[in-house]
């Protein structure tokens, strides 16, 4: 199938634990042994109904890669997981035994690929219909931060899926993960700017250099990147511009992106740009966004649950991220709360038109 090559040790420890996963699938999906065989086989046999509700997640062992999986095998997809290295490996076994991952009718598949290379990423989309980029990066020097030079790799690393989605046969659609903070970062000087915040919003470069917001720059150019490399290759392309994310213990998994994302808090709930989304919640939408790709949807979707305003949600957004209230308040005043307005309207339309919310 395309599957990267692998040194024969590594190849085997992969299988034994695809093989592993796919039982499990399978006994979950139907206990005797014939329908086990069925699910097996389904990807070799090339059935177009399965190899159609096959997509590919990249970082799959981040918090929100594990979370976008559940959701994807809830709704009846095959997915193949992207890792980078062994010890990725390892954590997929530990999320399968402890019951993390949500194995329901579905097949599950762990590939090994590299961000820094094109063809590895092409391989292993090999026969995915569709790609979800969930951008979830680690400091290669295991320090705590998003530096400068990791805005730098991100863009890289997103440049070569979005190329590798466009060389593959097969993939026809990709939904990027990207942040709120590529739309919200607006310079005051100008007097013509509009108060209005959404999904056709870009975030000034130059302001996030001159603030040293690394996150939110490494954010917005791996989507302007992204959406020229999709258009040059005629590949259908939407990102999730998405809130802080929040939920359990999802501040301890992932302190880098939290933090990096909370530099300038301050401005942002001054201004009312301090919005949240639940990480199952933003997994959903994921979801629902790669199903209406494939008939309407299209562009740039806004994704949040709540504005941070009132006194009750500094304390559990403190409480969730280790923060003290007072820093996340500092000296704003509520008369500069209403300076902006946050819209997710585009969004809020679309999971309208198909009869779903997020409230679920």
């Amino acid at each position: 199938m395309g599957i990267v090559r692998l040194e024969e040790t590594k190849k085997a420890e992969l299988e034994q634990f695809r093989r592993m996963l796919l039982s499990c699938a399978a006994v979950h999906r139907r206990k005797d042994d014939d329908g086990f065989r069925r699910q097996e086989n389904a990807l070799s046999t090339g059935n177009d109904d399965v190899l159609e509700k096959l997509v590919c997640v990249t970082s799959g062992v981040s918090y929100l890669g594990i979370a976008i999986v559940n959701q994807l095998l809830v709704n009846g997809y095959s997915v193949r997981i992207i890792v980078d290295n062994e010890e990725d490996v390892e954590k997929l076994r530990e999320m399968e035994n402890s019951g993390e991952m949500r194995l329901n009718n579905s097949i599950i598949e762990v590939v090994m690929a590299k961000p820094t290379e094109v063809e590895s990423l092409t391989e292993a989309f090999d026969g995915c219909r569709g790609v979800f980029h969930t951008a979830a990066l680690v400091d290669p020097s295991g320090l705590s931060g998003y530096s400068k030079a990791m805005a730098d790799i991100e863009v890289n690393a997103t440049k070569n899926v979005i190329k590798a989605c466009g060389i593959s046969p097969s993939v026809r659609y990709c939904v990027l993960t990207s942040s709120l903070l590529t739309c919200i970062w607006q310079d005051n000087s100008h007097d013509q700017l509009s108060r209005l915040i959404d999904h056709k919003s870009w975030s000034d470069e130059s302001l996030c250099i001159n603030k040293k917001l690394w996150y939110a720059l490494g954010k917005i150019r791996a989507e302007k990147a992204a959406w020229e490399i999709a258009k040059e290759n005629g590949l259908k392309l939407a990102t999730i511009c998405a809130g802080l994310i929040t939920g359990p213990e999802y501040y301890q998994r992932s302190p880098t992106s939290t933090i990096a994302y909370l530099k300038g808090v301050q401005e942002m709930y001054r201004y009312g740009l301090l919005a949240t989304i639940d990480i199952d919640k933003l997994a959903k939408a994921h979801v629902c966004v790669f199903e209406e790709i494939k008939k309407t949807a299209f562009g740039r979707y806004i994704c949040f649950e709540r504005i941070i305003e009132r006194e009750d949600e500094i304390e559990k957004l403190a409480s969730e991220t280790g923060l003290n209230g007072s820093s996340i308040i500092g000296g704003a005043s509520c008369s500069y709360r209403t300076r902006f307005e946050l819209s997710n309207v585009k969004f809020v339309r679309l999971m309208s038109r198909t009869g779903r919310c997020l409230n679920g």
